[in-house]
């Protein structure tokens, strides 16, 4: 039987290879190689690899529908896919499926300065889109770690945020419409009636808002409009550094009580620290046992007034350092440092696991100490650094697959992602569910929630073949028991929400 489902794989590929050349004709770049191939077993997640049975490159949008059509035809699952960058498993192919890799759809293809909105391809870089944009004073606000290579498409996928999403908010507050192929095959826009005449607040069901952040379970993107912000007139950058964690816990929620909104406040402990010093020379102080970068930004008397109050408070509660950026060069070294964190684990260890947990901000010391727990139980190193300003933690768990610690540094990620929904927060921030922490979700939500959420991705894609395997718990992912574990949530016992 096995053999036979095997061929039948086999054959639903090759129908799909012939239907796609036919239609798409030479542009279409095809990847059938197994060496080839396995340059997209994996995401930035590579505990997780699936070989593709094929993988196909669109030369241009009008190619992805034929794609989705074929596959929907033979009964071929797919996923499309960015850069790669992901780090929840999303684009992890399904076994004998089809990656729509959409690495050549990177065209900014309008910038309205006047309406302040951009049309771009999916496979467009995040910063790209600020590189076009800032010739006329504009920007795009969400900026990923990995926002150089990162691509647009993914960030819609998992409504990525960033550093500055506090003040300025996630994909999803600044994508205004999204051009998709829906799983039948179809081209639709979602959030307005014309993608190249977006409008802000479009009429009747918020369907944009599901495809983002859905991890590509309910279409493919191919074209998306985004709104662009002016640059801030004024924007100031510091370093503080504390002697303990609770010390810098505690001012990022000074800052906030004092009505201050900075755009960003990040926080480093000393594993990352001395890591991201080693590597990128920001001028860290690898002594610190916790470091705060903040920045504000705005009008220019305002943001000094503001910059002030920040800088007071930070030495009110036991700061050691106090560095301010004198000039553009050093708030750039500043932020390099930040943005190689994740690059820079390879100095510590070869592996390492990356969740994204959120917990209220006024408990992220108390997560942060429950984490050193796991972590000294476990026998494995943790490096903190994260998004302290809306308690998006991404905490690192370093291990070594050739000393047998995969499996352990698994467990502790996962119950890493669990103790942020004990203390009242979410799984994911920004990250995505993906495989990695999907058999975690009965731990947030009801049977009856996940029921109506995939009731809501079947209304989508009634096949199930786009991006299967992603989100939800299943028996084959995480067994029968796992799968229906679910436990309420606190803020559900303590009657501060309710399950309607």
């Amino acid at each position: 039987m096995e053999l036979q489902a095997a061929t039948d794989r086999r054959r639903a590929l090759a129908a799909v290879l012939r239907d796609v050349s036919a239609e798409c004709g030479p542009s279409l770049r095809v990847l059938s190689g197994q060496a080839e191939r396995r340059a997209y077993e994996t995401d930035a997640l590579t505990a997780h690899r699936v070989l593709p049975g094929l993988v196909l490159l669109p030369a241009d949008r009008s190619q992805v529908a034929p794609i989705v059509r074929a596959c929907l035809r033979h009964g071929v699952p797919y996923v499309a896919r960015g850069a790669g960058t992901g780090l929840s498993g999303g684009a992890l192919p399904a076994e004998s499926g089809v990656v729509i890799a959409l690495a050549k759809l990177n065209r900014i293809l309008d910038v309205d300065p006047d309406r302040m909105v951009a049309i771009v391809e999916p496979g467009a870089t995040n910063l790209s889109i600020s590189a076009v944009a800032g010739e006329f004073g504009l920007y795009y606000a969400p900026d990923p770690s990995s926002q150089v290579v990162c691509t647009i498409g993914g960030n819609v996928a998992e409504n990525s945020g960033g550093a500055h999403c506090l003040k300025y908010g996630f994909t999803s507050h600044h994508v205004l419409a999204v051009e998709t192929v829906l799983p039948d095959g179809t081209v639709t826009v979602l959030g307005s009636d014309d993608i190249e005449a977006p409008c802000y607040d479009a009429p009747g069901y918020d369907l944009r808002g599901v495809f983002v952040g859905a991890e590509g379970t309910c279409g493919v993107a191919t074209r998306i409009a985004v709104r662009l912000l002016r640059r801030p007139e004024a924007v100031r950058t510091l370093v503080a550094d504390f002697p303990d964690v609770p010390s810098a816990c505690e001012t990022v929620s000074a800052v906030i009580a004092a009505g201050i909104v900075p755009a960003a406040i990040e926080m480093m402990d000393n594993l990352a620290i001395r890591a991201c010093e080693d590597a990128v020379h920001a001028g860290y102080d690898r002594a610190a046992a916790a470091s705060l970068i903040i920045e504000l930004d705005g009008h220019g008397e305002e943001c000094a007034e503001l910059f002030d109050q920040v800088s007071a408070l930070c030495s009110e509660h036991a700061c050691t350092r106090l560095r301010i950026a004198a000039d553009e060069a050093e708030r750039a070294a500043i932020w390099a440092g930040r943005k190689a964190a994740f690059a820079a684990m390879g100095r510590l260890s070869p592996e390492f696991l990356l969740q994204d947990g959120v917990v209220p901000r006024t408990r992220l010391a108390e997560a942060l100490a429950g984490i050193a727990d796991l972590s000294a139980a476990a026998g494995l190193r943790v490096a903190n650094v994260f998004h302290a300003g809306d308690g998006n933690l991404h905490p690192l768990v370093l291990y070594r697959e050739a000393d047998g610690e995969g499996p352990a540094a698994e467990k502790l990620a996962a119950d890493i992602a669990e103790l942020c929904v004990a203390l009242g927060g979410s799984l994911s921030g920004e990250h995505g569910i993906g495989v990695d922490k999907a058999c975690s979700m009965p731990k947030m939500f009801s049977p009856a929630d996940l029921t109506a959420m995939d009731r809501l991705r079947a209304a989508f894609d009634p096949s199930g073949l786009c991006n299967p395997g992603k989100v939800f718990p299943t028996p084959a992912l995480c067994g029968e028991a796992k799968a229906g574990a679910y436990q309420p949530h606190p803020l559900e016992e303590t009657g501060k929400i309710q399950r309607w």
